[in-house]
């Protein structure tokens, strides 16, 4: 085995739809999703033989029920590949496609494949975060963690008292931003381009998801001073500036530049680094700051050589903590440019793939920007990062 340049060829996702019986995947399965995803994936990529895929790696941070069984490989036979293509399924809760990219992604590095698959899954109104778990009583009674670090909610709450600076006022004024940029980007017809229709069933009959259903363009800093802090009485989080449940999958192809080249399969983007670290638990939105340093220290760059942010708007007080560590502006151009998560989605463990899905498709319309971050938060205390390399890039400033 050799050492192999790794490219992101593609990436294409469902539309994300609002968890629960409302929401318009509650009638579809989880594993469906995924399955819709490849086959969309692999249509607008002929180049890529379904016999060459070596590898299929789908995340879902609740295996259970439609979410069980080896996604990965039941993925694959249901979406018709054949059956000499192993698959497996893997969580670290919401970077779980993230890491099913850098597992593959580190499979082809090292030369031991050449092209894999690599996404996630979560139906959240199926599978709400936490059902069934049975946490380790020594978690608890052993005070290794806060029973509050089990609640998402309440340590981005943590977030807003450990730093004063972060008010609820910058955290509205964020999250509205999201949902202005959302929509300007579906206006621009660029969220679309990567979004693989789904069949839907309803007691109204049968119908096409074609869009992200959560989006709230009208959101106004009026309304979002009004709504309730369900994780604390007078908290500062709310649904205004939080990512909202979530049903939906992603898909990526990964492969060997060499290989990539030579089947005219085209290049997205060039892995650089990746990097994934751990923090309190309590204070898990704090996650994406040291892995985002191992990322770039593994790279030799610095963050003022990032020229694209895709950070994965879990809260925004956890984006906000990243943004000034950092020392960037909370409204900095580069930052989530078509909006993020509190206004598309997050459907936890496939929310990594769809921030690659974005970056590419910006990396294409900015050959003056070299070097581009995709970072998410984790659950239980962690945070993952990728750094990313634009093919198009021609040095113009």
């Amino acid at each position: 085995m050799k050492p192999q340049s790794v490219v992101f060829v593609d990436g294409a996702r469902t539309p994300f739809g609002r968890a629960g019986e409302k929401g318009m995947y509650w009638r579809t399965r989880a594993d469906d999703m995924v399955v819709a995803a490849i086959i969309g994936l692999l249509e607008r990529n002929p180049g890529i033989s379904p016999e060459a895929i070596e590898e299929v790696a789908i995340a879902a941070t609740t295996q259970e029920g439609d979410q069980g069984l080896t996604l990965g490989r039941t993925a694959a036979i249901l979406a018709g590949l054949p059956q000499s293509v192993p698959g497996y399924a893997l969580d670290r809760m919401c970077a779980g496609a993230m890491t099913a990219v850098t597992t593959v992604g580190s499979a082809i590095g090292v030369g031991a494949m050449d092209i894999g698959l690599a996404g996630g899954v979560e139906h959240m109104g199926r599978h709400p975060l936490g059902a069934d778990v049975d946490p380790n009583p020594r978690f608890l009674s052993e005070k290794l963690v806060s029973p509050d670090a089990l609640n998402m909610g309440i340590t981005a709450e943590r977030l807003h008292d450990r730093f004063p600076q972060l008010t609820k006022e910058r955290a509205d004024a964020f999250g509205m931003a999201s949902q202005q940029k959302a929509e300007a980007a579906y206006q621009a017809g660029h969220i679309q381009k990567d979004l693989i229709p789904v069949a839907l069933r309803s007691d109204e009959g049968y119908g096409l998801a074609t869009e992200d259903e959560g989006r709230r363009p009208g959101t106004t800093m009026e309304a979002l001073a009004e709504l309730k802090t369900p994780f604390r009485p007078h908290g500062k989080v709310t649904a205004g500036n939080a990512s909202p449940l979530t049903d939906g999958a992603t898909v990526a192809a990964l492969a060997s530049e060499e290989i990539a080249n030579k089947l005219g399969l085209g290049v997205k983007m060039r892995m650089v680094s990746f990097g994934f670290a751990g923090v309190e638990p309590e204070v898990m939105g704090l996650g994406p700051i040291p892995s985002t340093k191992k990322a770039l220290d593994k790279a030799g760059l610095s963050i003022e050589d990032i020229g694209l942010f895709e950070l994965n708007e879990a809260f925004a007080v956890q984006v906000l903590s990243f943004l000034d560590h950092y020392g960037i502006a909370d409204d900095d151009p580069r930052v989530n440019p078509w909006g993020g998560a509190i206004a598309i989605g997050h459907p936890l463990a496939a929310s990594g793939v769809r921030l690659m899905i974005q970056l590419a498709r910006q990396f294409e319309e900015r050959p003056d920007v070299r070097y581009g971050l995709t970072a998410m938060c984790v659950g239980l205390g962690q945070g993952g990062s990728v750094i990313w390399e634009n093919p198009h890039y021609t040095g113009a400033e």
